[in-house]
């Protein structure tokens, strides 16, 4: 029976390289698959990984509706098998909804990869929605580190180096060496989230809590 998947994690994770792998292993076995993600940092209809992978995807909008769509391909003659969605904390939770549809009524399979919390550890909605209706929520294997190197568990945004707590909850940003007054993410453990120590602020500290950190 077709599934609705939901692999989460933190960024740093390897979401997008294990939604890229997976693409592939079902294409190797002569299915064939619809590959979504939303604000990538590649930009628009691509799906990039940190390891430099990347592919062209659809792109997500506000008013994308994943059962007209599915519909038009096999209207076309074109066969769906599975889809591909990246990026889904930034699917609204009705779309979320549609690709549960898509499981239950059309027999698809629907992997879907994203982080759950916010800058401000607050779950986005899309991701919210997939906890409650995904038939299997699997937890990324690969552990994202805090600088300390602790397991990291939480999504730090900065804006010109320095972490913030308030803002829209979706702002694209660069995670490596986002220039002066842009906005950068990193993943820090609870502790420093708390304390909103950045690597940058343990660095400036050099000493005290910071130093013990750094060992």
């Amino acid at each position: 029976m077709a599934e609705l998947v939901f692999f989460s994690g933190t960024m740093d994770s390897g979401k997008s390289t294990l939604a890229l792998q997976t693409d592939h292993n079902h294409a190797a076995r002569g299915r064939t698959g619809l590959i979504f993600t939303r604000d990538d940092r590649a930009g628009a209809a691509r799906l990039s990984s940190r390891l430099g992978l990347e592919v062209d995807a659809r792109e997500v909008a506000d008013d994308t509706d994943f059962w007209e769509l599915v519909a038009a391909e096999r209207q076309a003659g074109r066969l769906v098998d599975y889809l591909v969605c990246d990026e889904a904390q930034f699917y609204s939770p009705l779309q979320i909804e549609q690709l549960a549809r898509l499981v239950d009524e059309v027999e698809i399979d629907v992997f879907a990869f994203g982080i759950t919390t916010d800058f401000r550890t607050r779950l986005f909605p899309g991701a919210a929605r997939l906890f409650e209706l995904a038939d299997r929520i699997e937890e990324l294997q690969v552990p994202a580190l805090c600088w300390c190197g602790a397991r990291g568990t939480h999504n730090a945004r900065t804006v010109g180096g320095v972490m913030v707590l308030e803002g829209d909850q979706v702002v694209v940003g660069d995670v490596a060496g986002a220039p002066e007054a842009q906005v950068a993410y990193e993943v820090l453990c609870r502790r420093h989230h708390m304390r909103r120590m950045t690597t940058d602020v343990a660095r400036r500290q050099g000493s005290g809590d910071a130093l013990l950190d750094l060992g």
